[in-house]
Order: structure tokens, then C-alpha cells, then sequence
């Protein structure tokens, strides 16, 4: 054979290799907020689970990050219902600092359940614009019983500037739903009292320390 035929016989065979892949569509990165959730759920479970920081240290820093990463007072309003508008805003501020305390022990909480687990972005959908559902799997290393691990979901809104998580879903229970209908019914059975929630949630806050 020929040089010259031996090279056009190379470009020929290279061509039917490069052919098919330029159809191929390349892998999408992760969408920011699912880049959010990942880095930043992860680093929560990192500081709850790191053996070298005492349990106060754990705490803080946790605390810290939650409040970095979640829209409170966005959540707090959105769990006072119908009740909100009514509020004096002496009610609002009082209820919105209870319940930053309250979230960040519910919240602590639900962790501290999957020490030593990874979490795992399994994709996300956009309700609206800037509002997405990240899904996510808790992925537990020493479990060989073939269980499914376990859903937790986590509402994004990107409105605000940057990214901020204002609901978590564990298992298909959406949690600030739980609360707006927790608290109307307390709020039903106590005249719509404000301070009586406050004190309910200072309550249950000790509980779950």
C-alpha cells in the first residue's frame, strides 16, 4: 500500500471514530442549586460528625452555617399562616427569634441522625422561577442490607441575591409545612396568641437539646 493510501485510509477510519461522538450531548454540571445544597449539607454533616471539635464547638459552628444558608425569617413568616398579618411587630420579631432557636435544634436534630453518612444530589426540578427541589439521597457506607436510602429533599430559593434553603423534606413531609399547620392549630386553640407560641417553642427547643 502506498503512503498516500495508508493516509487516507487513517483519515477515513479517524472520521467514522469522531462522527458519532460529535452526537453525542456532553454531561450537564450540576445546577447551582444543587451545587449549593451538596456543598453546603455536606459541610454541615462534616462539622456534626467531626470527632476533634467538643459539643459546643459542634453546635456553633453548625448554627453558624444554618443561618448562612436558610432564609429564617422568610420560613418564620410563612409558618405563622394567617397569623402574620394580624402580628404586631413586636409578635413578629419575638416569634422569629424563637423560632431561629427552634429551627436550628430541628434541624440538628434530623442531622445528627445520618452521622457518618454522605449525602448524594440525585438532580433537581424548578417549580418557578428561582424556586427549585433539590432531592437527595442519604447514602450510608455500612449498610449492606440492600435497604433504599433514605429521601431528604431540600426547597432553594435563588431571589434574594444568593442561594437560601427554606424548606427540608424528609421522607415526602415537608417541614415548614408541618409547622404552619402545627402552629395554626396551637395558635386556633390559644386566641391567636403570639406569646403563648413563643413560650410553646422556647419549650420544645430545651426538648430537643
Amino acid at each position: 500500500m502506498t503512503p498516500v493510501r495508508h493516509r487516507r485510509r487513517m483519515v477515513i477510519a479517524m472520521a467514522c471514530i469522531m462522527i458519532p461522538l460529535m452526537g453525542i450531548p456532553a454531561v450537564t454540571a450540576a445546577t447551582p442549586a444543587e451545587a449549593f445544597v451538596s456543598d453546603n449539607i455536606q459541610k454541615g454533616l462534616g462539622t456534626l460528625n467531626d470527632p476533634k471539635l467538643s459539643a459546643g464547638q459542634r453546635s456553633e459552628q453548625f448554627e453558624r452555617l444554618l443561618l448562612t444558608i436558610t432564609d429564617m425569617d422568610r420560613v418564620a413568616a410563612f409558618t405563622l399562616g394567617q397569623y402574620a398579618q394580624a402580628a404586631s411587630p413586636a409578635d413578629r420579631a419575638a416569634f422569629a427569634a424563637a423560632f431561629q432557636s427552634y429551627s436550628v435544634a430541628v434541624y440538628r436534630s434530623y442531622l445528627e441522625k445520618y452521622a457518618g453518612q454522605t449525602l448524594k444530589v440525585m438532580g433537581s426540578s424548578q417549580h418557578a422561577p428561582n424556586d427549585f427541589i433539590v432531592v437527595t439521597n442519604m447514602i450510608d457506607p455500612n449498610d449492606h442490607g440492600g435497604q433504599p436510602p433514605l429521601e431528604v429533599d431540600f426547597r432553594v430559593r435563588t431571589d434574594t441575591g444568593k442561594p437560601v434553603i427554606t424548606d427540608l423534606g424528609v421522607a415526602g413531609v415537608w417541614l415548614a409545612i408541618a409547622e404552619r399547620d402545627q402552629f395554626g392549630a396551637f395558635l386556633s386553640k390559644n386566641h391567636g396568641d403570639i406569646n403563648a407560641l413563643v413560650a410553646h417553642l422556647h419549650e420544645v427547643t430545651k426538648n430537643y437539646r
